[in-house]
């Protein structure tokens, strides 16, 4: 059992209480927390957050998705009740951890689906998860290419979000070590570009200068190992999606790319997608785009019921598990 005891506050008080009980299981090196909506008979799914978010940000999905699916929401290591793991943060552990996940907790194949670096990781597990394991795999507006710092495709992470994971590593720190939220905000006038400022940190840290509760379960760690690249530091992601073993669903949300200096706006650019969709194809897995220029970047937490339809009508074309 973890012990409850990071956030900002380094105490059980960090956390609260959500509509679906939550567990935990010790895959070796992390203890992971989730929570399970819907029955055994019904086909599983796994739910894997995106960056500074929550198991329980699937909770409105989650009781839809249950009509059709054992849905299985988890905090990833570093995130929400799951463990913390200073200098662990890679997307080949993450991907491992939920590959030991499957095996202890499903115990069957699994249709996966992760939101944005979730995306990613959903990624990961339809290359490279145990053969067998992944029926199908949801990539929910994922950052490909755009997360890397030295990209084969399109703006890489400096020219995205990247400035913003920088000014959290370095305000925040490692597990909270420096903690001055009140400075990050602060900073975030003047050292972020200003095209961020003022279109991002709203959506990201709201706006009342508290610390919102998803931040609160959040390890910064994550900030720096993205801003640096050590989270793919063995991970390309052209040789990952050339190796993808499954059919895909992917939706592509929000984006812009500025003409003056090709800055990014939105989890990735259409060059992006459309190499991930080249890929995909050249692998010989079905990929079946679906792009929603108008959606924000969570269409689970958006469009909760859209969102489920598209799981739904997804899982009927893989057939029965």
């Amino acid at each position: 059992m973890s012990s409850l005891r990071f956030g900002p506050d380094n105490s059980a008080a960090t956390y609260v209480a959500h509509a679906y009980p939550e567990h935990t299981i010790d895959t070796g090196e992390a203890v992971i927390n989730y929570a399970v909506a819907g029955k055994p008979d019904k086909p599983a799914l796994l739910l894997i957050p995106g960056q500074t978010e929550s198991w329980w940000g699937y909770e409105n999905a989650m009781g839809l998705l249950q009509e059709h699916f054992q849905a299985f929401a988890v905090d990833l290591r570093g995130q929400g009740r799951s463990s913390r793991t200073p200098g662990r943060y890679t997307v080949d552990n993450f991907g491992n951890d939920l590959v030991r996940f499957i095996a202890l907790a499903i115990g069957r194949p699994v249709i996966v689906s992760g939101l944005s670096s979730g995306g990613v990781i959903s990624a990961w597990l339809s290359a490279y998860a145990t053969p067998g394991t992944i029926r199908g795999a949801v990539y929910e507006d994922p950052p490909l290419f755009s997360s890397e710092v030295n990209t084969s495709c399109g703006p890489p992470m400096s020219q995205t979000i990247g400035p913003i994971f920088k000014l959290m590593s370095k305000y925040l720190g490692d597990q909270w070590s420096v903690g001055n939220w009140d400075g990050m905000l602060e900073a975030a006038k003047t050292e972020l570009p200003e095209w961020l400022s003022h279109a991002i940190v709203p959506m990201m840290f709201s706006g009342d200068g508290q610390v919102p509760q998803r931040m609160k379960e959040y390890d910064p760690e994550w900030a720096r190992a993205f801003w640096e690249g050590t989270v793919f530091a063995s991970c390309d992601h052209a040789r990952m999606l050339a190796s993808v073993k499954c059919p895909v669903l992917y939706t592509h949300h929000f984006r812009h790319v500025d003409d003056n200096d090709g800055h990014l706006l939105g989890a990735a650019s259409d060059v992006q997608a459309k190499r991930v969709c080249e890929l995909l194809k050249r692998a010989g897995q079905t990929i079946d785009y679906r792009s929603f220029p108008q959606m924000p970047h969570s269409m689970h937490g958006e469009a909760p019921k859209q969102f489920a339809d598209l799981l739904v009508e997804f899982a009927a074309k893989l057939g029965k598990s």
